[in-house]
């Protein structure tokens, strides 16, 4: 007999973006904050970090898991990843957030169920 999952993992690819939506440091930081909030998660702290000559990554570290962003603006692509241990967050609403704050032209979507626990009855 299978108990429910401990998390889920969204893997989010949006290609087509603009080079600017992905290259700003702080704006792409200061997107990841609001989308956390907004979704109902809990920020615990963050990291973010931009490259030469671009690319930015970042992490949001939320009591729930963890939203992770990697931007490779020369390709207008971001990977980010959304992973979580509360089932009261919104996939749905953070992939249309996230869609539309860095203006993907077009986005692929997988979610994952991670941590698959077995009950085991004693004999």
């Amino acid at each position: 007999m299978s108990s429910p999952h401990l998390g889920r993992h969204m893997l989010l690819e949006l290609f087509d973006c603009p080079y600017a939506e992905l290259n700003s440091l702080e704006d792409v930081r200061s997107r990841l904050l609001r989308i956390t909030d907004e979704i109902g998660a809990t920020r615990v702290n963050e990291n973010f970090h931009h490259f030469s000559p671009q690319g930015i990554s970042g992490v949001v570290i939320i009591a729930e898991s963890h939203l992770t962003i990697h931007t490779w603006p020369e390709h207008g692509y971001a990977a980010i990843d959304l992973f979580t241990c509360d089932a009261s967050i919104d996939y749905d609403l953070a992939e249309r957030l996230l869609v539309g704050a860095f203006k993907a032209g077009r986005h692929e979507r997988q979610t994952l169920a991670r941590g698959q626990m077995t009950v085991v009855h004693p004999a």
